[in-house]
């Protein structure tokens, strides 16, 4: 066991950081909430396990968002619960995604206006101009 020097100084380092991380509003109430439903006694380790879980779910989520959204036919059904399923992890989190989908449907309206003229340019029988 480390000396109590040491363990003060690492609970301080905790501390510190931790109030960094809520004033970056990187932590919210919930993290709060998640440490109330630690055990010191019985589950130490309840936080650290609770988080290092939500990283393993969450990047096991984007993955699989991934892999859907490189599909020759995407199901967008599946896409969508997906991103949902993010939304029970963090609010913040969601946000990002709400961001992402925006971008996505503002570069897919921009894409589907090009194939438009594409299509309506080959109609009339011309072909695709190449830059």
């Amino acid at each position: 066991m480390a000396n109590v020097s040491t363990i003060v100084q690492l609970q301080r380092q905790i501390l510190d950081y931790t109030t960094y991380l809520y004033n970056e509003a990187y932590l919210d109430d919930q993290f709060k909430n998640l440490q109330k439903l630690q055990d010191d006694l019985s589950n130490p380790n309840f936080v650290v396990e609770t988080v290092s879980n939500f990283f393993i779910n969450f990047e096991r989520t984007v993955l699989n968002i991934t892999t859907a959204l490189h599909q020759q036919l995407i199901e967008w059904k599946k896409v969508e619960i997906l991103i949902f399923s993010l939304k029970g992890s963090t609010s913040r989190c969601f946000d990002s995604v709400q961001k992402m989908q925006t971008e996505y449907f503002f570069v897919k309206n921009k894409l589907e206006t090009l194939l438009k003229l594409h299509n309506e340019l080959i109609a009339a029988g011309g072909s695709i101009p190449r830059q």
